[in-house]
């Protein structure tokens, strides 16, 4: 990976390189109340415009995930002691079918794409979280906790709210931050209802380049952008 430039919200400004589609990226999450890294997922780039980031997680792409201290899954742990338990992180591989994430510049949220078995569609995935910080090898963010189900009915339904209340009790999330989320869920609500970009575009019938190849999970998945290896 190259040193770093520049560091922007998601959008392009002067002197902001393209990702070309086939290009592989870093998609990584800072964990909450902290500048540190806890989720890396190596993605390969379908779009890259003023409109959308659009990206491909492969199946089978090594991916740095937190875990508990003791190695136990996060969603294994009770929820009242979840955020509080000391964590590590662990590489792994992601085992089910691939996900495909768009992201619009400035959004504060990301739309992701699920399919069954046999690319049957299953659900978009409006994921809350901070707008993505766009830099030389990637995006990164942080997540939100809150989440909303879009299903091809078009019905939808929220997703996580219990960890939406458990990270504000915990600290994670002060009022300020969680009346923001809200307003940011809103907002993603109404354009589900609309039927809009990008539940409008026909992405569920998009495949991938079967010549792509899997991203690789470099040793400084957890740079600092602006700084250059040690």
């Amino acid at each position: 990976m190259t040193a770093d430039t520049v560091e922007t919200r998601d959008g392009h400004t002067s002197g902001t390189a393209r990702w070309a589609p086939g290009e592989h990226i870093l998609w990584r999450y800072r964990g909450n109340a902290t500048d540190r890294f806890h989720i890396c997922r190596p993605v390969t780039v379908v779009q890259d415009t003023d409109e959308l980031l659009a990206v491909w997680m492969a199946p089978g792409t090594v991916c740095v995930k937190p875990v508990l201290a003791d190695g136990t899954p996060v969603s294994r742990e009770p929820l009242a002691s979840r955020y509080t338990k000391p964590r590590r992180v662990v590489r792994d591989r992601w085992f089910g079918t691939g996900v495909l994430k768009l992201a619009r510049p400035g959004d504060p949220w990301s739309v992701w794409l699920f399919w069954e078995r046999g690319w049957q569609f299953k659900n978009w995935y409006v994921n809350l979280e901070e707008p993505r910080r766009r830099w030389s090898g990637g995006v990164d963010s942080e997540d939100h906790f809150l989440d909303i189900a879009v299903y091809p009915d078009r019905h939808w339904e929220w997703r996580d709210e219990d960890e939406f209340a458990q990270a504000q009790a915990d600290g994670l999330m002060p009022a300020s931050q969680a009346g923001e989320v809200q307003a940011a869920a809103r907002a993603a609500v109404e354009q589900i209802t609309e039927w809009g970009a990008p539940f409008a575009d026909g992405w569920e019938h998009w495949r991938p380049d079967p010549q792509w190849t899997l991203p690789a999970l470099p040793d400084d998945w957890d740079r600092v952008p602006g700084r250059s290896p040690s």
